[in-house]
């Protein structure tokens, strides 16, 4: 047994310790032996004691107590740790090193800022006056481009170039020697500035971050040839003020919403993540695509006017337990599911309705396309056939991605984001629910029991969008059992185990139109009041509709997010509106 003196290290590899509370001590040791060698640097005289007290060997009589016994680290033991505290030494002096060079790298910046802070700007007011304009600005009546070269970064000389004056946000920043390029945004464009000569060495220059705010005088250039900027053309600097700066290091933008965050972190940050080009692109195309829709209600014959129906309701659409109670001066409320009955009600006295308004589900789901508040865009349409709901649904799809496409801008963000988009082949198939059935069965594609579909089986989104993704076209899914439909869908004349519904199915997401023909027999409507337990007394108003002159009518309700994720080619329709709010998630 080894003897105890202040030279003595001691380490037990089983309950020893590598942090602060270790001492190197028979009460405190370490655990490693790299460890004190790192504690304690060898030196004549430096022992090293080691054991394992609880996985050690024991005794040859089998005593455990042979396990606490202090022992001197053997020689390999020794050689092998020496190796690696020799590495230790070099990676600790390279990293003193590189702490002194950066040091001195500070201390140079700290220096060349407080310089800076010496250097004043102002404006050259024999310059001539600038004109205000707005990123996107390209009107060649407003603006004019210089092009060529000239030994002065700026000179306003007859012909040259427009002297603008120009505010955005610093959203792409690249600094060289003697010049600072900054893309500016404003929400409406994107315009390169480059700083020259003094401006890049004033304090405001050398402390740019993105995101700062900021106002900026100057020429407007052709870009030289070989070189790329937004819509080819830049601003050459003459002057520039900071508005609002924004936080950086740390606290920077691009720390705060880096790409590989995890999601949770970026919907905390979502105001953030607005900033970026893809989901701000995302918001402009959804902007586009509502004035699209709204354009073609206009368009269709005969029209349809748009309604602003109540959130606020006491009924169910689509069943009790998908609803958002709350308390309503004393009396239960809900948080509506669809405008559908509301605008049924408009049709005698409006004509063919539609609404954009939000819609509301207390689904538990998870999944990439479900959302708790969604942008619902619903129509009703009088005097109409089945046939006749298909035929207006399929055209006012197609109608609406031809106008969103009609418009440059639309469609170049359109392309940016989903390139392999490709205008919907009308007419879209239509296969009946039985032939889903048939078909799923066919390809090997099982229900949620794994089991094979079988008729009155509620297809699963997974099965829906594997068959939808093979088939790759839109798919009009029509006439559904009654038994997993809505109370109020019309019962098919021919065929009365089902309903004159449709589900419009779109390659990489699925459903994104559910419609159907609505029931418009008094009698009948009772009846399924009574079949599904819903007690027909709050639902008066709505029935009234079949009392006061009923017409065979139809309608549909389309979910914006869905549709922009097909169009925008979105992983998730949470990327498509403004801030999702789904499970667990109703912040910023």
């Amino acid at each position: 047994m080894a003897t105890s003196d202040q030279s003595a290290v001691y380490i037990d590899e089983d309950v020893g310790k590598d942090d602060f509370s270790a001492a190197g001590t028979q009460q405190a040791p370490y655990k490693t032996l790299l460890y004190a060698h790192i504690q304690h640097p060898p030196s004549e005289g430096q022992q090293y004691l080691t054991r394992k007290s609880e996985t050690g060997p024991v005794s040859e009589d089998g005593d455990p107590a042979a396990r606490l016994e202090w022992k001197v680290a053997t020689k390999s033991a020794l050689k092998k740790v020496g190796n690696l505290y020799e590495q230790h030494k070099k990676k600790v002096a390279k990293s003193d090193e590189l702490a002194i060079r950066e040091k001195q790298e500070a201390g140079k910046r700290q220096q060349a800022l407080e310089l800076a802070k010496e250097i004043r700007i102002g404006q050259d007011s024999s310059l001539p006056k600038a004109i205000k304009i707005r990123l996107d600005e390209k009107d060649p009546k407003v603006i004019k481009l210089r092009s060529g070269t000239s030994k002065d970064d700026i000179d306003y000389e007859e012909g040259r170039g427009s002297r603008v004056r120009v505010t955005g946000r610093v959203h792409r920043l690249r600094s060289q020697k003697d010049v600072i390029f900054a893309t500016l945004q404003d929400g409406y464009g994107f315009l390169q500035c480059v700083f020259t000569g003094n401006l890049v060495k004033t304090y405001d220059a050398m402390t740019l971050t993105l995101e700062t705010s900021i106002e900026v005088y100057g020429e407007m250039w052709e870009v030289p040839p070989k070189q790329h900027a937004p819509d080819d053309r830049e601003l050459h600097a003459d002057y520039f003020e900071v508005i609002g700066k924004a936080a950086g290091d740390k606290e920077a933008i691009t720390s705060r919403v880096a790409p590989d965050s995890d999601p949770q972190t970026l919907y905390d940050n979502r105001h953030l993540v607005l900033r970026g080009e893809n989901s701000s692109s995302v918001m402009k195309v959804r902007a586009a695509v509502l004035r699209a829709f709204r354009q073609t209600y206009e368009e269709t014959t005969p029209s349809c006017l748009e309604v602003t129906p109540p959130c606020m309701v006491q009924t169910q659409v689509e069943g009790g337990a998908t609803l958002f109670a709350f308390d309503y001066y004393g009396e239960k409320a809900f948080l509506t599911q669809s405008s559908q009955l509301y605008l049924e009600t408009c049709l005698p006295s409006l004509g063919n309705v539609f609404c954009v308004a939000p819609s509301f589900r207390a689904e538990k789901s998870l999944t990439r396309r479900h959302l708790s508040e969604y942008t619902h865009i619903e129509a009703e349409l009088d005097f109409i056939s089945f046939e006749d709901l298909l035929v207006h649904l399929e055209l006012v799809m197609s109608r609406v991605v031809e106008i969103a496409l009609s418009h440059a801008q639309t469609a170049k963000l359109i392309n940016e984001l989903n390139p392999d988009f490709k205008v919907p082949e009308r007419p879209f198939t239509r296969m009946r629910y039985s032939a889903a059935i048939d078909w799923l069965r066919a390809h090997d594609i099982p229900n949620e029991d794994g089991k094979p579909h079988t008729f009155g089986d509620d297809i699963a989104e997974a099965a829906e969008r594997k068959m939808t993704d093979i088939i790759n076209r839109p798919i009009f899914l029509t006439h559904f059992p009654v038994e997993i439909k809505a109370f109020y869908m019309k019962k098919d004349p021919e065929d009365p185990r089902v309903t004159e519904s449709v589900d419009c199915l779109m390659p990489g997401v699925g459903e994104i139109v559910g419609g159907s023909m609505r029931m418009d027999d008094y009698e009948e409507l009772m009846a399924a009041y009574e079949r599904e337990g819903i007690d027909p007394a709050p639902y008066y108003w709505y029935t009234d509709q079949r009392k006061y002159g009923t017409s065979p009518h139809g309608g549909y309700g389309l979910g914006l997010e869905r549709f922009l994720a097909w169009l925008c080619g979105r992983y998730t329709v949470r990327e498509c509106c403004l801030y999702p709010r789904f499970t667990g998630r109703c912040t910023p």
